[in-house]
């Protein structure tokens, strides 16, 4: 079951541009201090406990969002979904670095010197390049974003929080041990990049928590010769990087919630288990969201 700590209260904002100019922003911010980052990277405004949230078709809302979660909850499986119902734009910056490395962009040379040494990206550069990809956005008249595990600190999120507004962060949680069994069982095809997973994952409900139950997601007969697992998909390192994110990723939600921003969503299961109750946690009508689920 769904376990939210708050509720939408309204589902719409009319703003006039909400990327604010991020040149003096980040250089008061890093005037006395460079802070380093990982790579890999919105549709209510308030968040209200006692007021229930209004219905609206989900093409007519203007979302400015975040995702959180520990690795490997589906932040991008989630976000994405959401993005194509939405009709907005899924943003994660480690595809913005990416991008930016197969370009000949401004950042793209001294990028390639920082991963080359195996360095971490700074977070004034990937605010840099987030904001210049929400400038571009607004310029074509996109209506919003969904930001896809960024921020990861306090700090980058007092940074983001001066270069836009942030509606709505949603939080996705799963039990560890759940968790730990996804990563173990992801699956990639070498050939086509799909991406699949080998375990079935079913733990029983006991002391008061419910049950999860989530099906694999088995590859096309074509890819199963091909699959192949992340090097770094192995218990230690999934447990690391969890470690990792406890340490400094919690705060970040603390941030939010002490904002009134925070939607905690506990995944009830795989996809077709979570989708339907994360679509009604943000109050979005959607007809078909039973094939969506699929």
């Amino acid at each position: 079951m769904a376990v939210l700590s708050r509720i939408p209260k309204t589902l719409t904002r009319t703003t006039t541009s909400s990327i604010k100019p991020i040149s003096s922003y980040i250089s008061r911010s890093f005037s006395s201090t460079t802070l380093n980052s990982e790579t890999d990277l919105k549709v209510p405004s308030f968040l209200s406990r006692n007021s229930p949230p209004l219905r609206q078709e989900p093409k007519d809302r203007n979302v400015q969002w975040v995702f959180l979660g520990c690795p490997g909850v589906g932040k991008g499986t989630y976000a994405s979904r959401l993005s194509s119902l939405l009709g907005i734009p899924h943003i994660a910056t480690g595809d913005l670095v990416r991008e930016e490395l197969n370009s000949s962009g401004t950042l793209s040379s001294q990028l390639k010197e920082i991963v080359n040494q195996g360095k971490l990206v700074s977070d004034e550069i990937i605010i840099s390049l987030l904001s210049k990809r929400l400038e571009a956005g607004e310029a074509k008249g996109e209506s919003g974003f969904i930001l896809d595990g960024f921020p990861r600190t306090i700090r980058q999120a007092e940074i983001l929080e001066g270069v836009t507004d942030v509606d709505l962060v949603v939080n996705l949680k799963l039990r560890e041990e759940a968790l730990l069994a996804k990563c173990l069982g992801r699956r990639i095809c070498s050939h086509c990049g799909g991406n699949y997973n080998i375990a079935c994952i079913d733990i029983k409900g006991e002391n008061g928590k419910p049950g999860i139950y989530m099906a694999p997601l088995p590859a096309p007969p074509q890819c199963v010769p091909n699959l192949i697992q992340r090097a770094d998909d192995t218990e230690e390192v999934v447990k690391e990087r969890l470690r990792i994110y406890n340490e400094t990723s919690r705060p970040v939600e603390e941030f939010y919630r002490n904002r009134r921003k925070l939607l905690e969503f506990e995944l009830p299961g795989g996809i077709p288990e979570a989708w339907p109750k994360l679509l009604e946690a943000l109050n979005l009508d959607h007809k078909d969201k039973h094939i969506a689920a699929a």
